[in-house]
Protein backbone atom coordinates (compact mmCIF):
# COMPACT_ATOMS: atom_id res chain seq x y z
CA UNK A 1 0.00 0.00 0.00
CA UNK A 2 1.08 3.43 -1.12
CA UNK A 3 1.65 5.97 1.50
CA UNK A 4 1.26 8.80 -0.91
CA UNK A 5 -1.69 11.73 0.23
CA UNK A 6 -4.94 12.08 -1.67
CA UNK A 7 -8.09 14.50 -0.74
CA UNK A 8 -11.18 12.08 0.42
CA UNK A 9 -14.42 12.78 -1.22
CA UNK A 10 -17.86 11.74 0.30
CA UNK A 11 -20.11 9.77 -1.77
CA UNK A 12 -23.03 8.14 -1.04
CA UNK A 13 -22.83 3.95 -0.64
CA UNK A 14 -23.48 2.64 -4.54
CA UNK A 15 -25.53 -0.80 -4.98
CA UNK A 16 -24.11 -3.68 -6.32
CA UNK A 17 -25.73 -6.28 -8.59
CA UNK A 18 -25.47 -9.63 -6.97
CA UNK A 19 -23.61 -10.72 -9.33
CA UNK A 20 -20.38 -8.87 -9.26
CA UNK A 21 -20.82 -8.07 -5.39
CA UNK A 22 -18.81 -10.93 -4.36
CA UNK A 23 -15.93 -9.73 -6.88
CA UNK A 24 -15.34 -6.75 -4.03
CA UNK A 25 -12.99 -8.66 -1.75
CA UNK A 26 -11.14 -10.07 -5.04
CA UNK A 27 -10.68 -6.70 -6.30
CA UNK A 28 -9.13 -5.53 -2.76
CA UNK A 29 -7.12 -8.34 -2.58
CA UNK A 30 -5.55 -7.78 -5.91
CA UNK A 31 -4.99 -3.84 -4.99
CA UNK A 32 -3.91 -5.18 -1.31
CA UNK A 33 -0.69 -7.17 -3.45
CA UNK A 34 0.58 -4.62 -5.77
CA UNK A 35 3.11 -2.15 -5.17
CA UNK A 36 2.14 0.08 -8.64
CA UNK A 37 -0.99 0.97 -9.94
CA UNK A 38 -2.82 -1.83 -12.11
CA UNK A 39 -4.69 -0.86 -15.16
CA UNK A 40 -8.66 -1.64 -14.94
CA UNK A 41 -8.50 -3.70 -17.86
CA UNK A 42 -5.91 -6.29 -16.17
CA UNK A 43 -7.58 -5.96 -13.07
CA UNK A 44 -10.79 -7.13 -14.80
CA UNK A 45 -9.03 -9.79 -16.58
CA UNK A 46 -7.58 -11.54 -13.10
CA UNK A 47 -11.11 -11.33 -12.01
CA UNK A 48 -11.76 -13.17 -14.76
CA UNK A 49 -14.38 -10.40 -16.31
CA UNK A 50 -13.12 -10.71 -19.71
CA UNK A 51 -12.17 -14.00 -20.88
CA UNK A 52 -8.93 -15.21 -22.30
CA UNK A 53 -8.66 -14.84 -26.16
CA UNK A 54 -8.32 -17.62 -28.12
CA UNK A 55 -5.72 -17.35 -31.20
CA UNK A 56 -6.94 -16.66 -34.28
CA UNK A 57 -5.89 -16.31 -37.92
CA UNK A 58 -5.00 -12.45 -38.23
CA UNK A 59 -4.85 -10.25 -41.73
CA UNK A 60 -1.73 -10.40 -43.04
CA UNK A 61 -0.01 -6.52 -43.06
CA UNK A 62 -1.67 -4.29 -45.75
CA UNK A 63 -4.32 -6.57 -46.05
CA UNK A 64 -7.98 -5.09 -44.76
CA UNK A 65 -9.69 -7.45 -41.64
CA UNK A 66 -12.38 -9.34 -43.06
CA UNK A 67 -16.19 -8.66 -42.05
CA UNK A 68 -15.92 -11.61 -39.37
CA UNK A 69 -12.09 -10.32 -38.08
CA UNK A 70 -13.76 -6.68 -37.81
CA UNK A 71 -17.12 -8.22 -35.44
CA UNK A 72 -14.93 -9.99 -33.16
CA UNK A 73 -12.24 -6.57 -32.56
CA UNK A 74 -15.45 -4.87 -31.61
CA UNK A 75 -16.85 -7.63 -29.84
CA UNK A 76 -14.19 -7.86 -27.58
CA UNK A 77 -13.69 -3.90 -27.56
CA UNK A 78 -17.24 -4.09 -25.84
CA UNK A 79 -16.39 -7.16 -23.63
CA UNK A 80 -13.80 -4.74 -22.13
CA UNK A 81 -15.61 -1.93 -21.75
CA UNK A 82 -18.88 -3.66 -20.13
CA UNK A 83 -15.62 -5.05 -17.26
CA UNK A 84 -13.89 -2.07 -16.76
CA UNK A 85 -17.09 -0.34 -15.97
CA UNK A 86 -18.01 -3.25 -13.42
CA UNK A 87 -14.36 -2.60 -11.82
CA UNK A 88 -16.03 1.08 -11.76
CA UNK A 89 -18.60 -0.34 -9.87
CA UNK A 90 -16.80 -2.34 -7.21
CA UNK A 91 -14.05 0.60 -6.78
CA UNK A 92 -17.02 3.41 -6.15
CA UNK A 93 -18.36 0.37 -3.30
CA UNK A 94 -15.39 -0.23 -1.65
CA UNK A 95 -14.12 3.42 -1.02
CA UNK A 96 -18.12 4.27 0.28
CA UNK A 97 -17.13 1.10 2.46
CA UNK A 98 -13.89 2.78 3.34
CA UNK A 99 -15.14 6.08 4.30
CA UNK A 100 -18.30 4.65 6.69
CA UNK A 101 -15.65 2.47 8.75
CA UNK A 102 -13.93 4.86 8.33
CA UNK A 103 -10.19 4.15 6.86
CA UNK A 104 -6.74 5.32 6.83
CA UNK A 105 -7.22 4.41 2.98
CA UNK A 106 -9.19 4.68 -0.79
CA UNK A 107 -9.05 3.26 -4.00
CA UNK A 108 -7.10 6.05 -6.37
CA UNK A 109 -7.01 6.42 -10.19
CA UNK A 110 -3.03 6.88 -10.79
CA UNK A 111 -0.78 6.86 -13.78
CA UNK A 112 -3.31 5.40 -15.80
CA UNK A 113 -4.46 2.93 -12.76
CA UNK A 114 -5.99 1.80 -9.72
CA UNK A 115 -4.11 1.78 -6.43
CA UNK A 116 -4.69 1.90 -2.87
CA UNK A 117 -3.51 5.42 -1.18
CA UNK A 118 -3.61 6.51 2.04
CA UNK A 119 -5.52 9.95 3.29
CA UNK A 120 -3.71 13.43 4.24
CA UNK A 121 -4.89 13.30 7.94
CA UNK A 122 -1.99 10.69 8.21
CA UNK A 123 0.70 12.00 6.55
CA UNK A 124 2.26 13.27 9.57
CA UNK A 125 2.80 10.00 11.08
CA UNK A 126 3.86 8.47 8.07
CA UNK A 127 6.29 11.03 7.99
CA UNK A 128 7.68 10.62 11.16
CA UNK A 129 8.23 6.58 10.01
CA UNK A 130 9.42 7.30 6.55
CA UNK A 131 11.92 9.60 7.91
CA UNK A 132 14.73 7.70 5.58
CA UNK A 133 12.73 9.04 2.51
CA UNK A 134 14.07 12.58 3.49
CA UNK A 135 16.92 11.59 2.04
CA UNK A 136 15.96 11.34 -0.97
CA UNK A 137 13.66 14.26 -1.80
CA UNK A 138 14.67 16.01 -5.22
CA UNK A 139 16.55 19.08 -5.03
CA UNK A 140 15.64 22.45 -6.48
CA UNK A 141 17.28 21.75 -9.35
CA UNK A 142 15.82 18.86 -10.04
CA UNK A 143 12.20 20.07 -8.75
CA UNK A 144 12.56 23.43 -11.56
CA UNK A 145 13.48 21.21 -13.90
CA UNK A 146 11.06 18.84 -13.92
CA UNK A 147 8.98 20.96 -13.99
CA UNK A 148 9.55 22.35 -16.86
CA UNK A 149 9.88 18.94 -18.65
CA UNK A 150 6.54 18.38 -17.16
CA UNK A 151 5.40 21.33 -18.62
CA UNK A 152 7.24 21.72 -21.99
CA UNK A 153 7.14 17.86 -23.16
CA UNK A 154 8.86 16.95 -25.53
CA UNK A 155 11.33 19.10 -24.70
CA UNK A 156 14.84 18.85 -26.56
CA UNK A 157 17.71 19.68 -23.62
CA UNK A 158 18.79 22.85 -25.58
CA UNK A 159 15.23 24.20 -25.25
CA UNK A 160 15.50 23.25 -21.33
CA UNK A 161 18.43 24.97 -20.83
CA UNK A 162 17.28 28.20 -22.38
CA UNK A 163 14.30 28.24 -20.23
CA UNK A 164 16.60 27.59 -17.19
CA UNK A 165 19.38 29.80 -17.83
CA UNK A 166 22.25 26.59 -17.09
CA UNK A 167 23.39 23.89 -17.77
CA UNK A 168 21.17 20.83 -17.06
CA UNK A 169 23.32 17.32 -17.90
CA UNK A 170 23.48 16.28 -14.89
CA UNK A 171 19.98 16.98 -13.02
CA UNK A 172 19.13 15.62 -16.03
CA UNK A 173 20.84 12.19 -15.83
CA UNK A 174 19.79 11.72 -12.39
CA UNK A 175 15.85 12.51 -13.30
CA UNK A 176 16.54 9.76 -15.74
CA UNK A 177 18.47 7.30 -13.54
CA UNK A 178 14.99 7.94 -11.22
CA UNK A 179 13.04 7.00 -14.03
CA UNK A 180 10.67 10.63 -13.56
CA UNK A 181 11.84 11.33 -17.01
CA UNK A 182 12.10 9.18 -20.02
CA UNK A 183 13.30 9.91 -24.01
CA UNK A 184 10.51 10.37 -26.29
CA UNK A 185 12.00 10.13 -29.42
CA UNK A 186 14.17 12.95 -31.46
CA UNK A 187 12.99 16.34 -32.52
CA UNK A 188 12.60 17.01 -36.87
CA UNK A 189 15.40 19.86 -36.99
CA UNK A 190 19.34 19.72 -37.17
CA UNK A 191 20.80 17.44 -35.69
CA UNK A 192 17.87 15.12 -34.66
CA UNK A 193 18.13 16.07 -31.07
CA UNK A 194 16.51 13.60 -28.18
CA UNK A 195 13.40 14.55 -27.09
CA UNK A 196 12.59 14.47 -22.99
CA UNK A 197 9.40 13.97 -21.15
CA UNK A 198 8.08 12.45 -17.74
CA UNK A 199 7.11 8.89 -17.16
CA UNK A 200 4.79 6.78 -15.81
CA UNK A 201 7.02 6.56 -12.28
CA UNK A 202 6.34 10.83 -12.45
CA UNK A 203 2.72 9.93 -12.42
CA UNK A 204 2.77 7.41 -9.66
CA UNK A 205 5.48 9.59 -7.51
CA UNK A 206 3.00 12.90 -7.49
CA UNK A 207 -0.22 11.10 -7.21
CA UNK A 208 -1.38 12.18 -10.96
CA UNK A 209 -3.62 10.39 -12.66
CA UNK A 210 -2.65 11.99 -16.21
CA UNK A 211 -1.00 14.75 -16.93
CA UNK A 212 -3.68 16.64 -17.37
CA UNK A 213 -3.86 16.84 -13.63
CA UNK A 214 -1.19 19.07 -13.31
CA UNK A 215 -2.11 22.84 -11.62
CA UNK A 216 -2.57 25.24 -14.52
CA UNK A 217 -0.57 28.34 -14.20
CA UNK A 218 -3.15 30.24 -12.56
CA UNK A 219 -3.48 28.24 -9.94
CA UNK A 220 0.10 27.65 -9.18
CA UNK A 221 -0.06 31.66 -8.66
CA UNK A 222 -3.18 31.63 -6.84
CA UNK A 223 -1.44 29.17 -4.29
CA UNK A 224 1.41 31.92 -4.08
Amino acid sequence: MKDTEVESTEQSPPSLDASIAPLKGHLEALLLSIDKPIPAEKAARALGLIPEEKPEASAKSGDEPTETQKRASAKRSAVVESAERIIEQLVAALNAEYEAAPRSFRIERVAGGLRVMTLPAFAPTLARFHKDRQQTRLSKAAVETLAIIAYRQPITRAELESIRGVSCGEVLKSLIDRHLVGIRGRAEELGRPLLYGTTRQFLDHFGLASTADLPSPEELKAAL
